[in-house]
């Protein structure tokens, strides 16, 4: 009962107070807790229904591990996905590579009637596009060369659960022709084969393909796009929810401790900053390969800023753009890159000045992302002649130097 009350917690649908009260109270089943919210007013019953789904009872979330999200665009989509798992509307997810898709598509598997039926995934893409077919509707024996025997098909396997089709955007017109079938008429027929099977799935669809341009372009039929297009689900990028970033970083690192068996330090504010201030193009994959490089590279398990991909150090501050190759010169010396570099206290005048511009000039916050303790920062901030009133204000031309 104590993680339903953390998620209720998370979700603002209790205080901390609250949570205290209820933790000292002993409720046999969710609906005992349900009651009692009730009761006290804390919720009511529409409220209480949409987040059902998610509460824990070891069948809703992920197994990753992966911490809540604190972004409310994120969070917007996860409560519309747990409201659609309630029923056996096709998904469509959508977004960029690497911003979690699958994960939501366990998410709304797990917080559906099917949860405890299996959960397959078919990446699309990594297939060619006869082994892709036979993947997906099975193959009898001697159908093709090589077809030594009957194998099932993803559809098959998945009887009473759920079918995740990552990609799905790189389906072959052909296959986009089957699937439809699939939709409409829940049969599949093997190759090989001429009889047809029933099959009970539900299907998630993902991609980062624009669909609806491809559907224009004759590269995708528009009638599969309707049927999969019933509830669409764009998932954010992660530079659009930077407040995630650090809360994911820390659990990668925790991940990637238990594999080494060692322990990684995570404080240097510089790689904190970096860390925020980075646009994440590859997203929450981009981010996870980073940690483990920042593992490989560590010194006695302290993570370095220094050992950032030159990508990230490039954008955010530390090393310049590559100079352009102009035609006979050779590029420029090292000695002239490094001139362009800024000095110590330029660059710890930057890291302050923007953490104090992302956070409203809020010091507590501003120390926070930095990996400093509040008085260090206050003296920094005296030290530099900044004032945080400008910052609160939201004016960055006014959060200059006091004094020259």
């Amino acid at each position: 009962m104590e993680d339903a009350l953390k998620l209720l917690l998370e979700r603002g649908v209790i205080s901390r107070k609250q949570m205290r009260d209820l933790s000292r109270e002993r409720f046999a089943s969710l609906q005992d807790l349900r009651q009692r919210l009730l009761a006290a007013g804390w919720i009511d019953a529409p409220d209480w229904k949409e987040l059902e789904g998610a509460l824990p009872d070891g069948t809703t979330a992920p197994t990753d591990g992966a911490p809540p999200s604190r972004s409310p665009l994120l969070r917007e989509v996860e409560t519309t996905a747990l409201r659609v798992a309630r029923t056996e509307t096709t998904v469509l997810l959508l977004g960029e590579s690497g911003v979690g898709k699958s994960r939501l598509a366990e998410l709304i598997h797990r917080a559906s009637a099917r949860r405890n039926g299996p959960f397959v995934t078919v990446a699309c893409g990594s297939f060619p596009e006869t082994l892709l077919e036979s993947e997906l509707f099975g193959v009898e024996k001697g159908a093709y060369t090589g077809a030594t025997k009957a194998r099932e098909g993803r559809f098959a396997r998945a009887r009473g659960g759920t079918v995740f089709l990552d990609e799905i955007g790189e389906l072959t017109p052909p296959l986009q022709v089957k699937l439809l079938r699939v939709l409409q008429e829940r049969r599949v027929e093997p190759l090989g084969s001429s009889e047809e099977l029933e099959v009970d799935i539900r299907l998630i669809a993902a991609t980062n393909r624009n669909l609806e341009a491809d559907v224009r372009a004759g590269k995708f039929r528009e009638d599969l796009f309707f049927r999969l297009n019933v509830v669409p689900l764009t998932l954010p990028a992660l530079r659009e929810r930077k407040e995630d970033v650090l809360p994911l970083a820390q659990h990668f690192l925790e991940r990637q401790s238990e594999k080494h068996n060692r322990v990684f330090v995570l404080d240097d504010p510089r790689a904190l900053a970096a860390l925020e201030g980075y646009s994440w193009p590859g997203n929450i994959r981009e981010l996870e390969n980073c940690i483990e490089r920042l593992v490989v590279l560590s010194d006695a398990g302290r993570i370095r800023y220094e050992d950032f991909p030159p990508r990230i150090l490039r954008e955010t501050g530390r090393l310049p753009a590559p100079p352009r190759a102009r035609p006979g010169l050779a590029s420029e010396p090292a000695a002239d890159a490094r001139e362009r570099l800024p000095t110590l206290r330029e660059a710890e005048l930057q890291l302050i000045t923007t953490a104090l511009e992302r956070h409203r000039g809020n010091v507590n916050r501003a120390a926070l992302a930095l990996g400093v303790h509040r008085n260090t920062l206050a003296r920094k901030i005296e030290e530099f002649g900044l004032d945080r009133r400008a910052f609160r204000r939201g004016q960055r031309d006014a959060a200059a130097l006091k004094s020259s």
